[in-house]
């Protein structure tokens, strides 16, 4: 199992959580948002290219 976490506050992504995984805008690169950061919408930063998102 994958160790994910959020992109946007770094929060552990549990099993069951209402969490989203999209593809970067810019790169591709899975990005991973809990639900938490996804209601607020939190900005996240993609781990690989930088890019910053709502």
């Amino acid at each position: 199992m994958d160790d994910m976490s959020c992109n946007g506050c770094g929060a552990s992504i549990t099993p069951g959580e209402h969490s989203v995984k999209f593809k970067c805008p810019a790169c591709g690169e899975m990005i991973v948002r809990c639900s938490k950061c996804k209601i607020t919408s939190n900005n996240y930063t993609c781990k690989k290219c930088g890019f910053v998102g709502p």
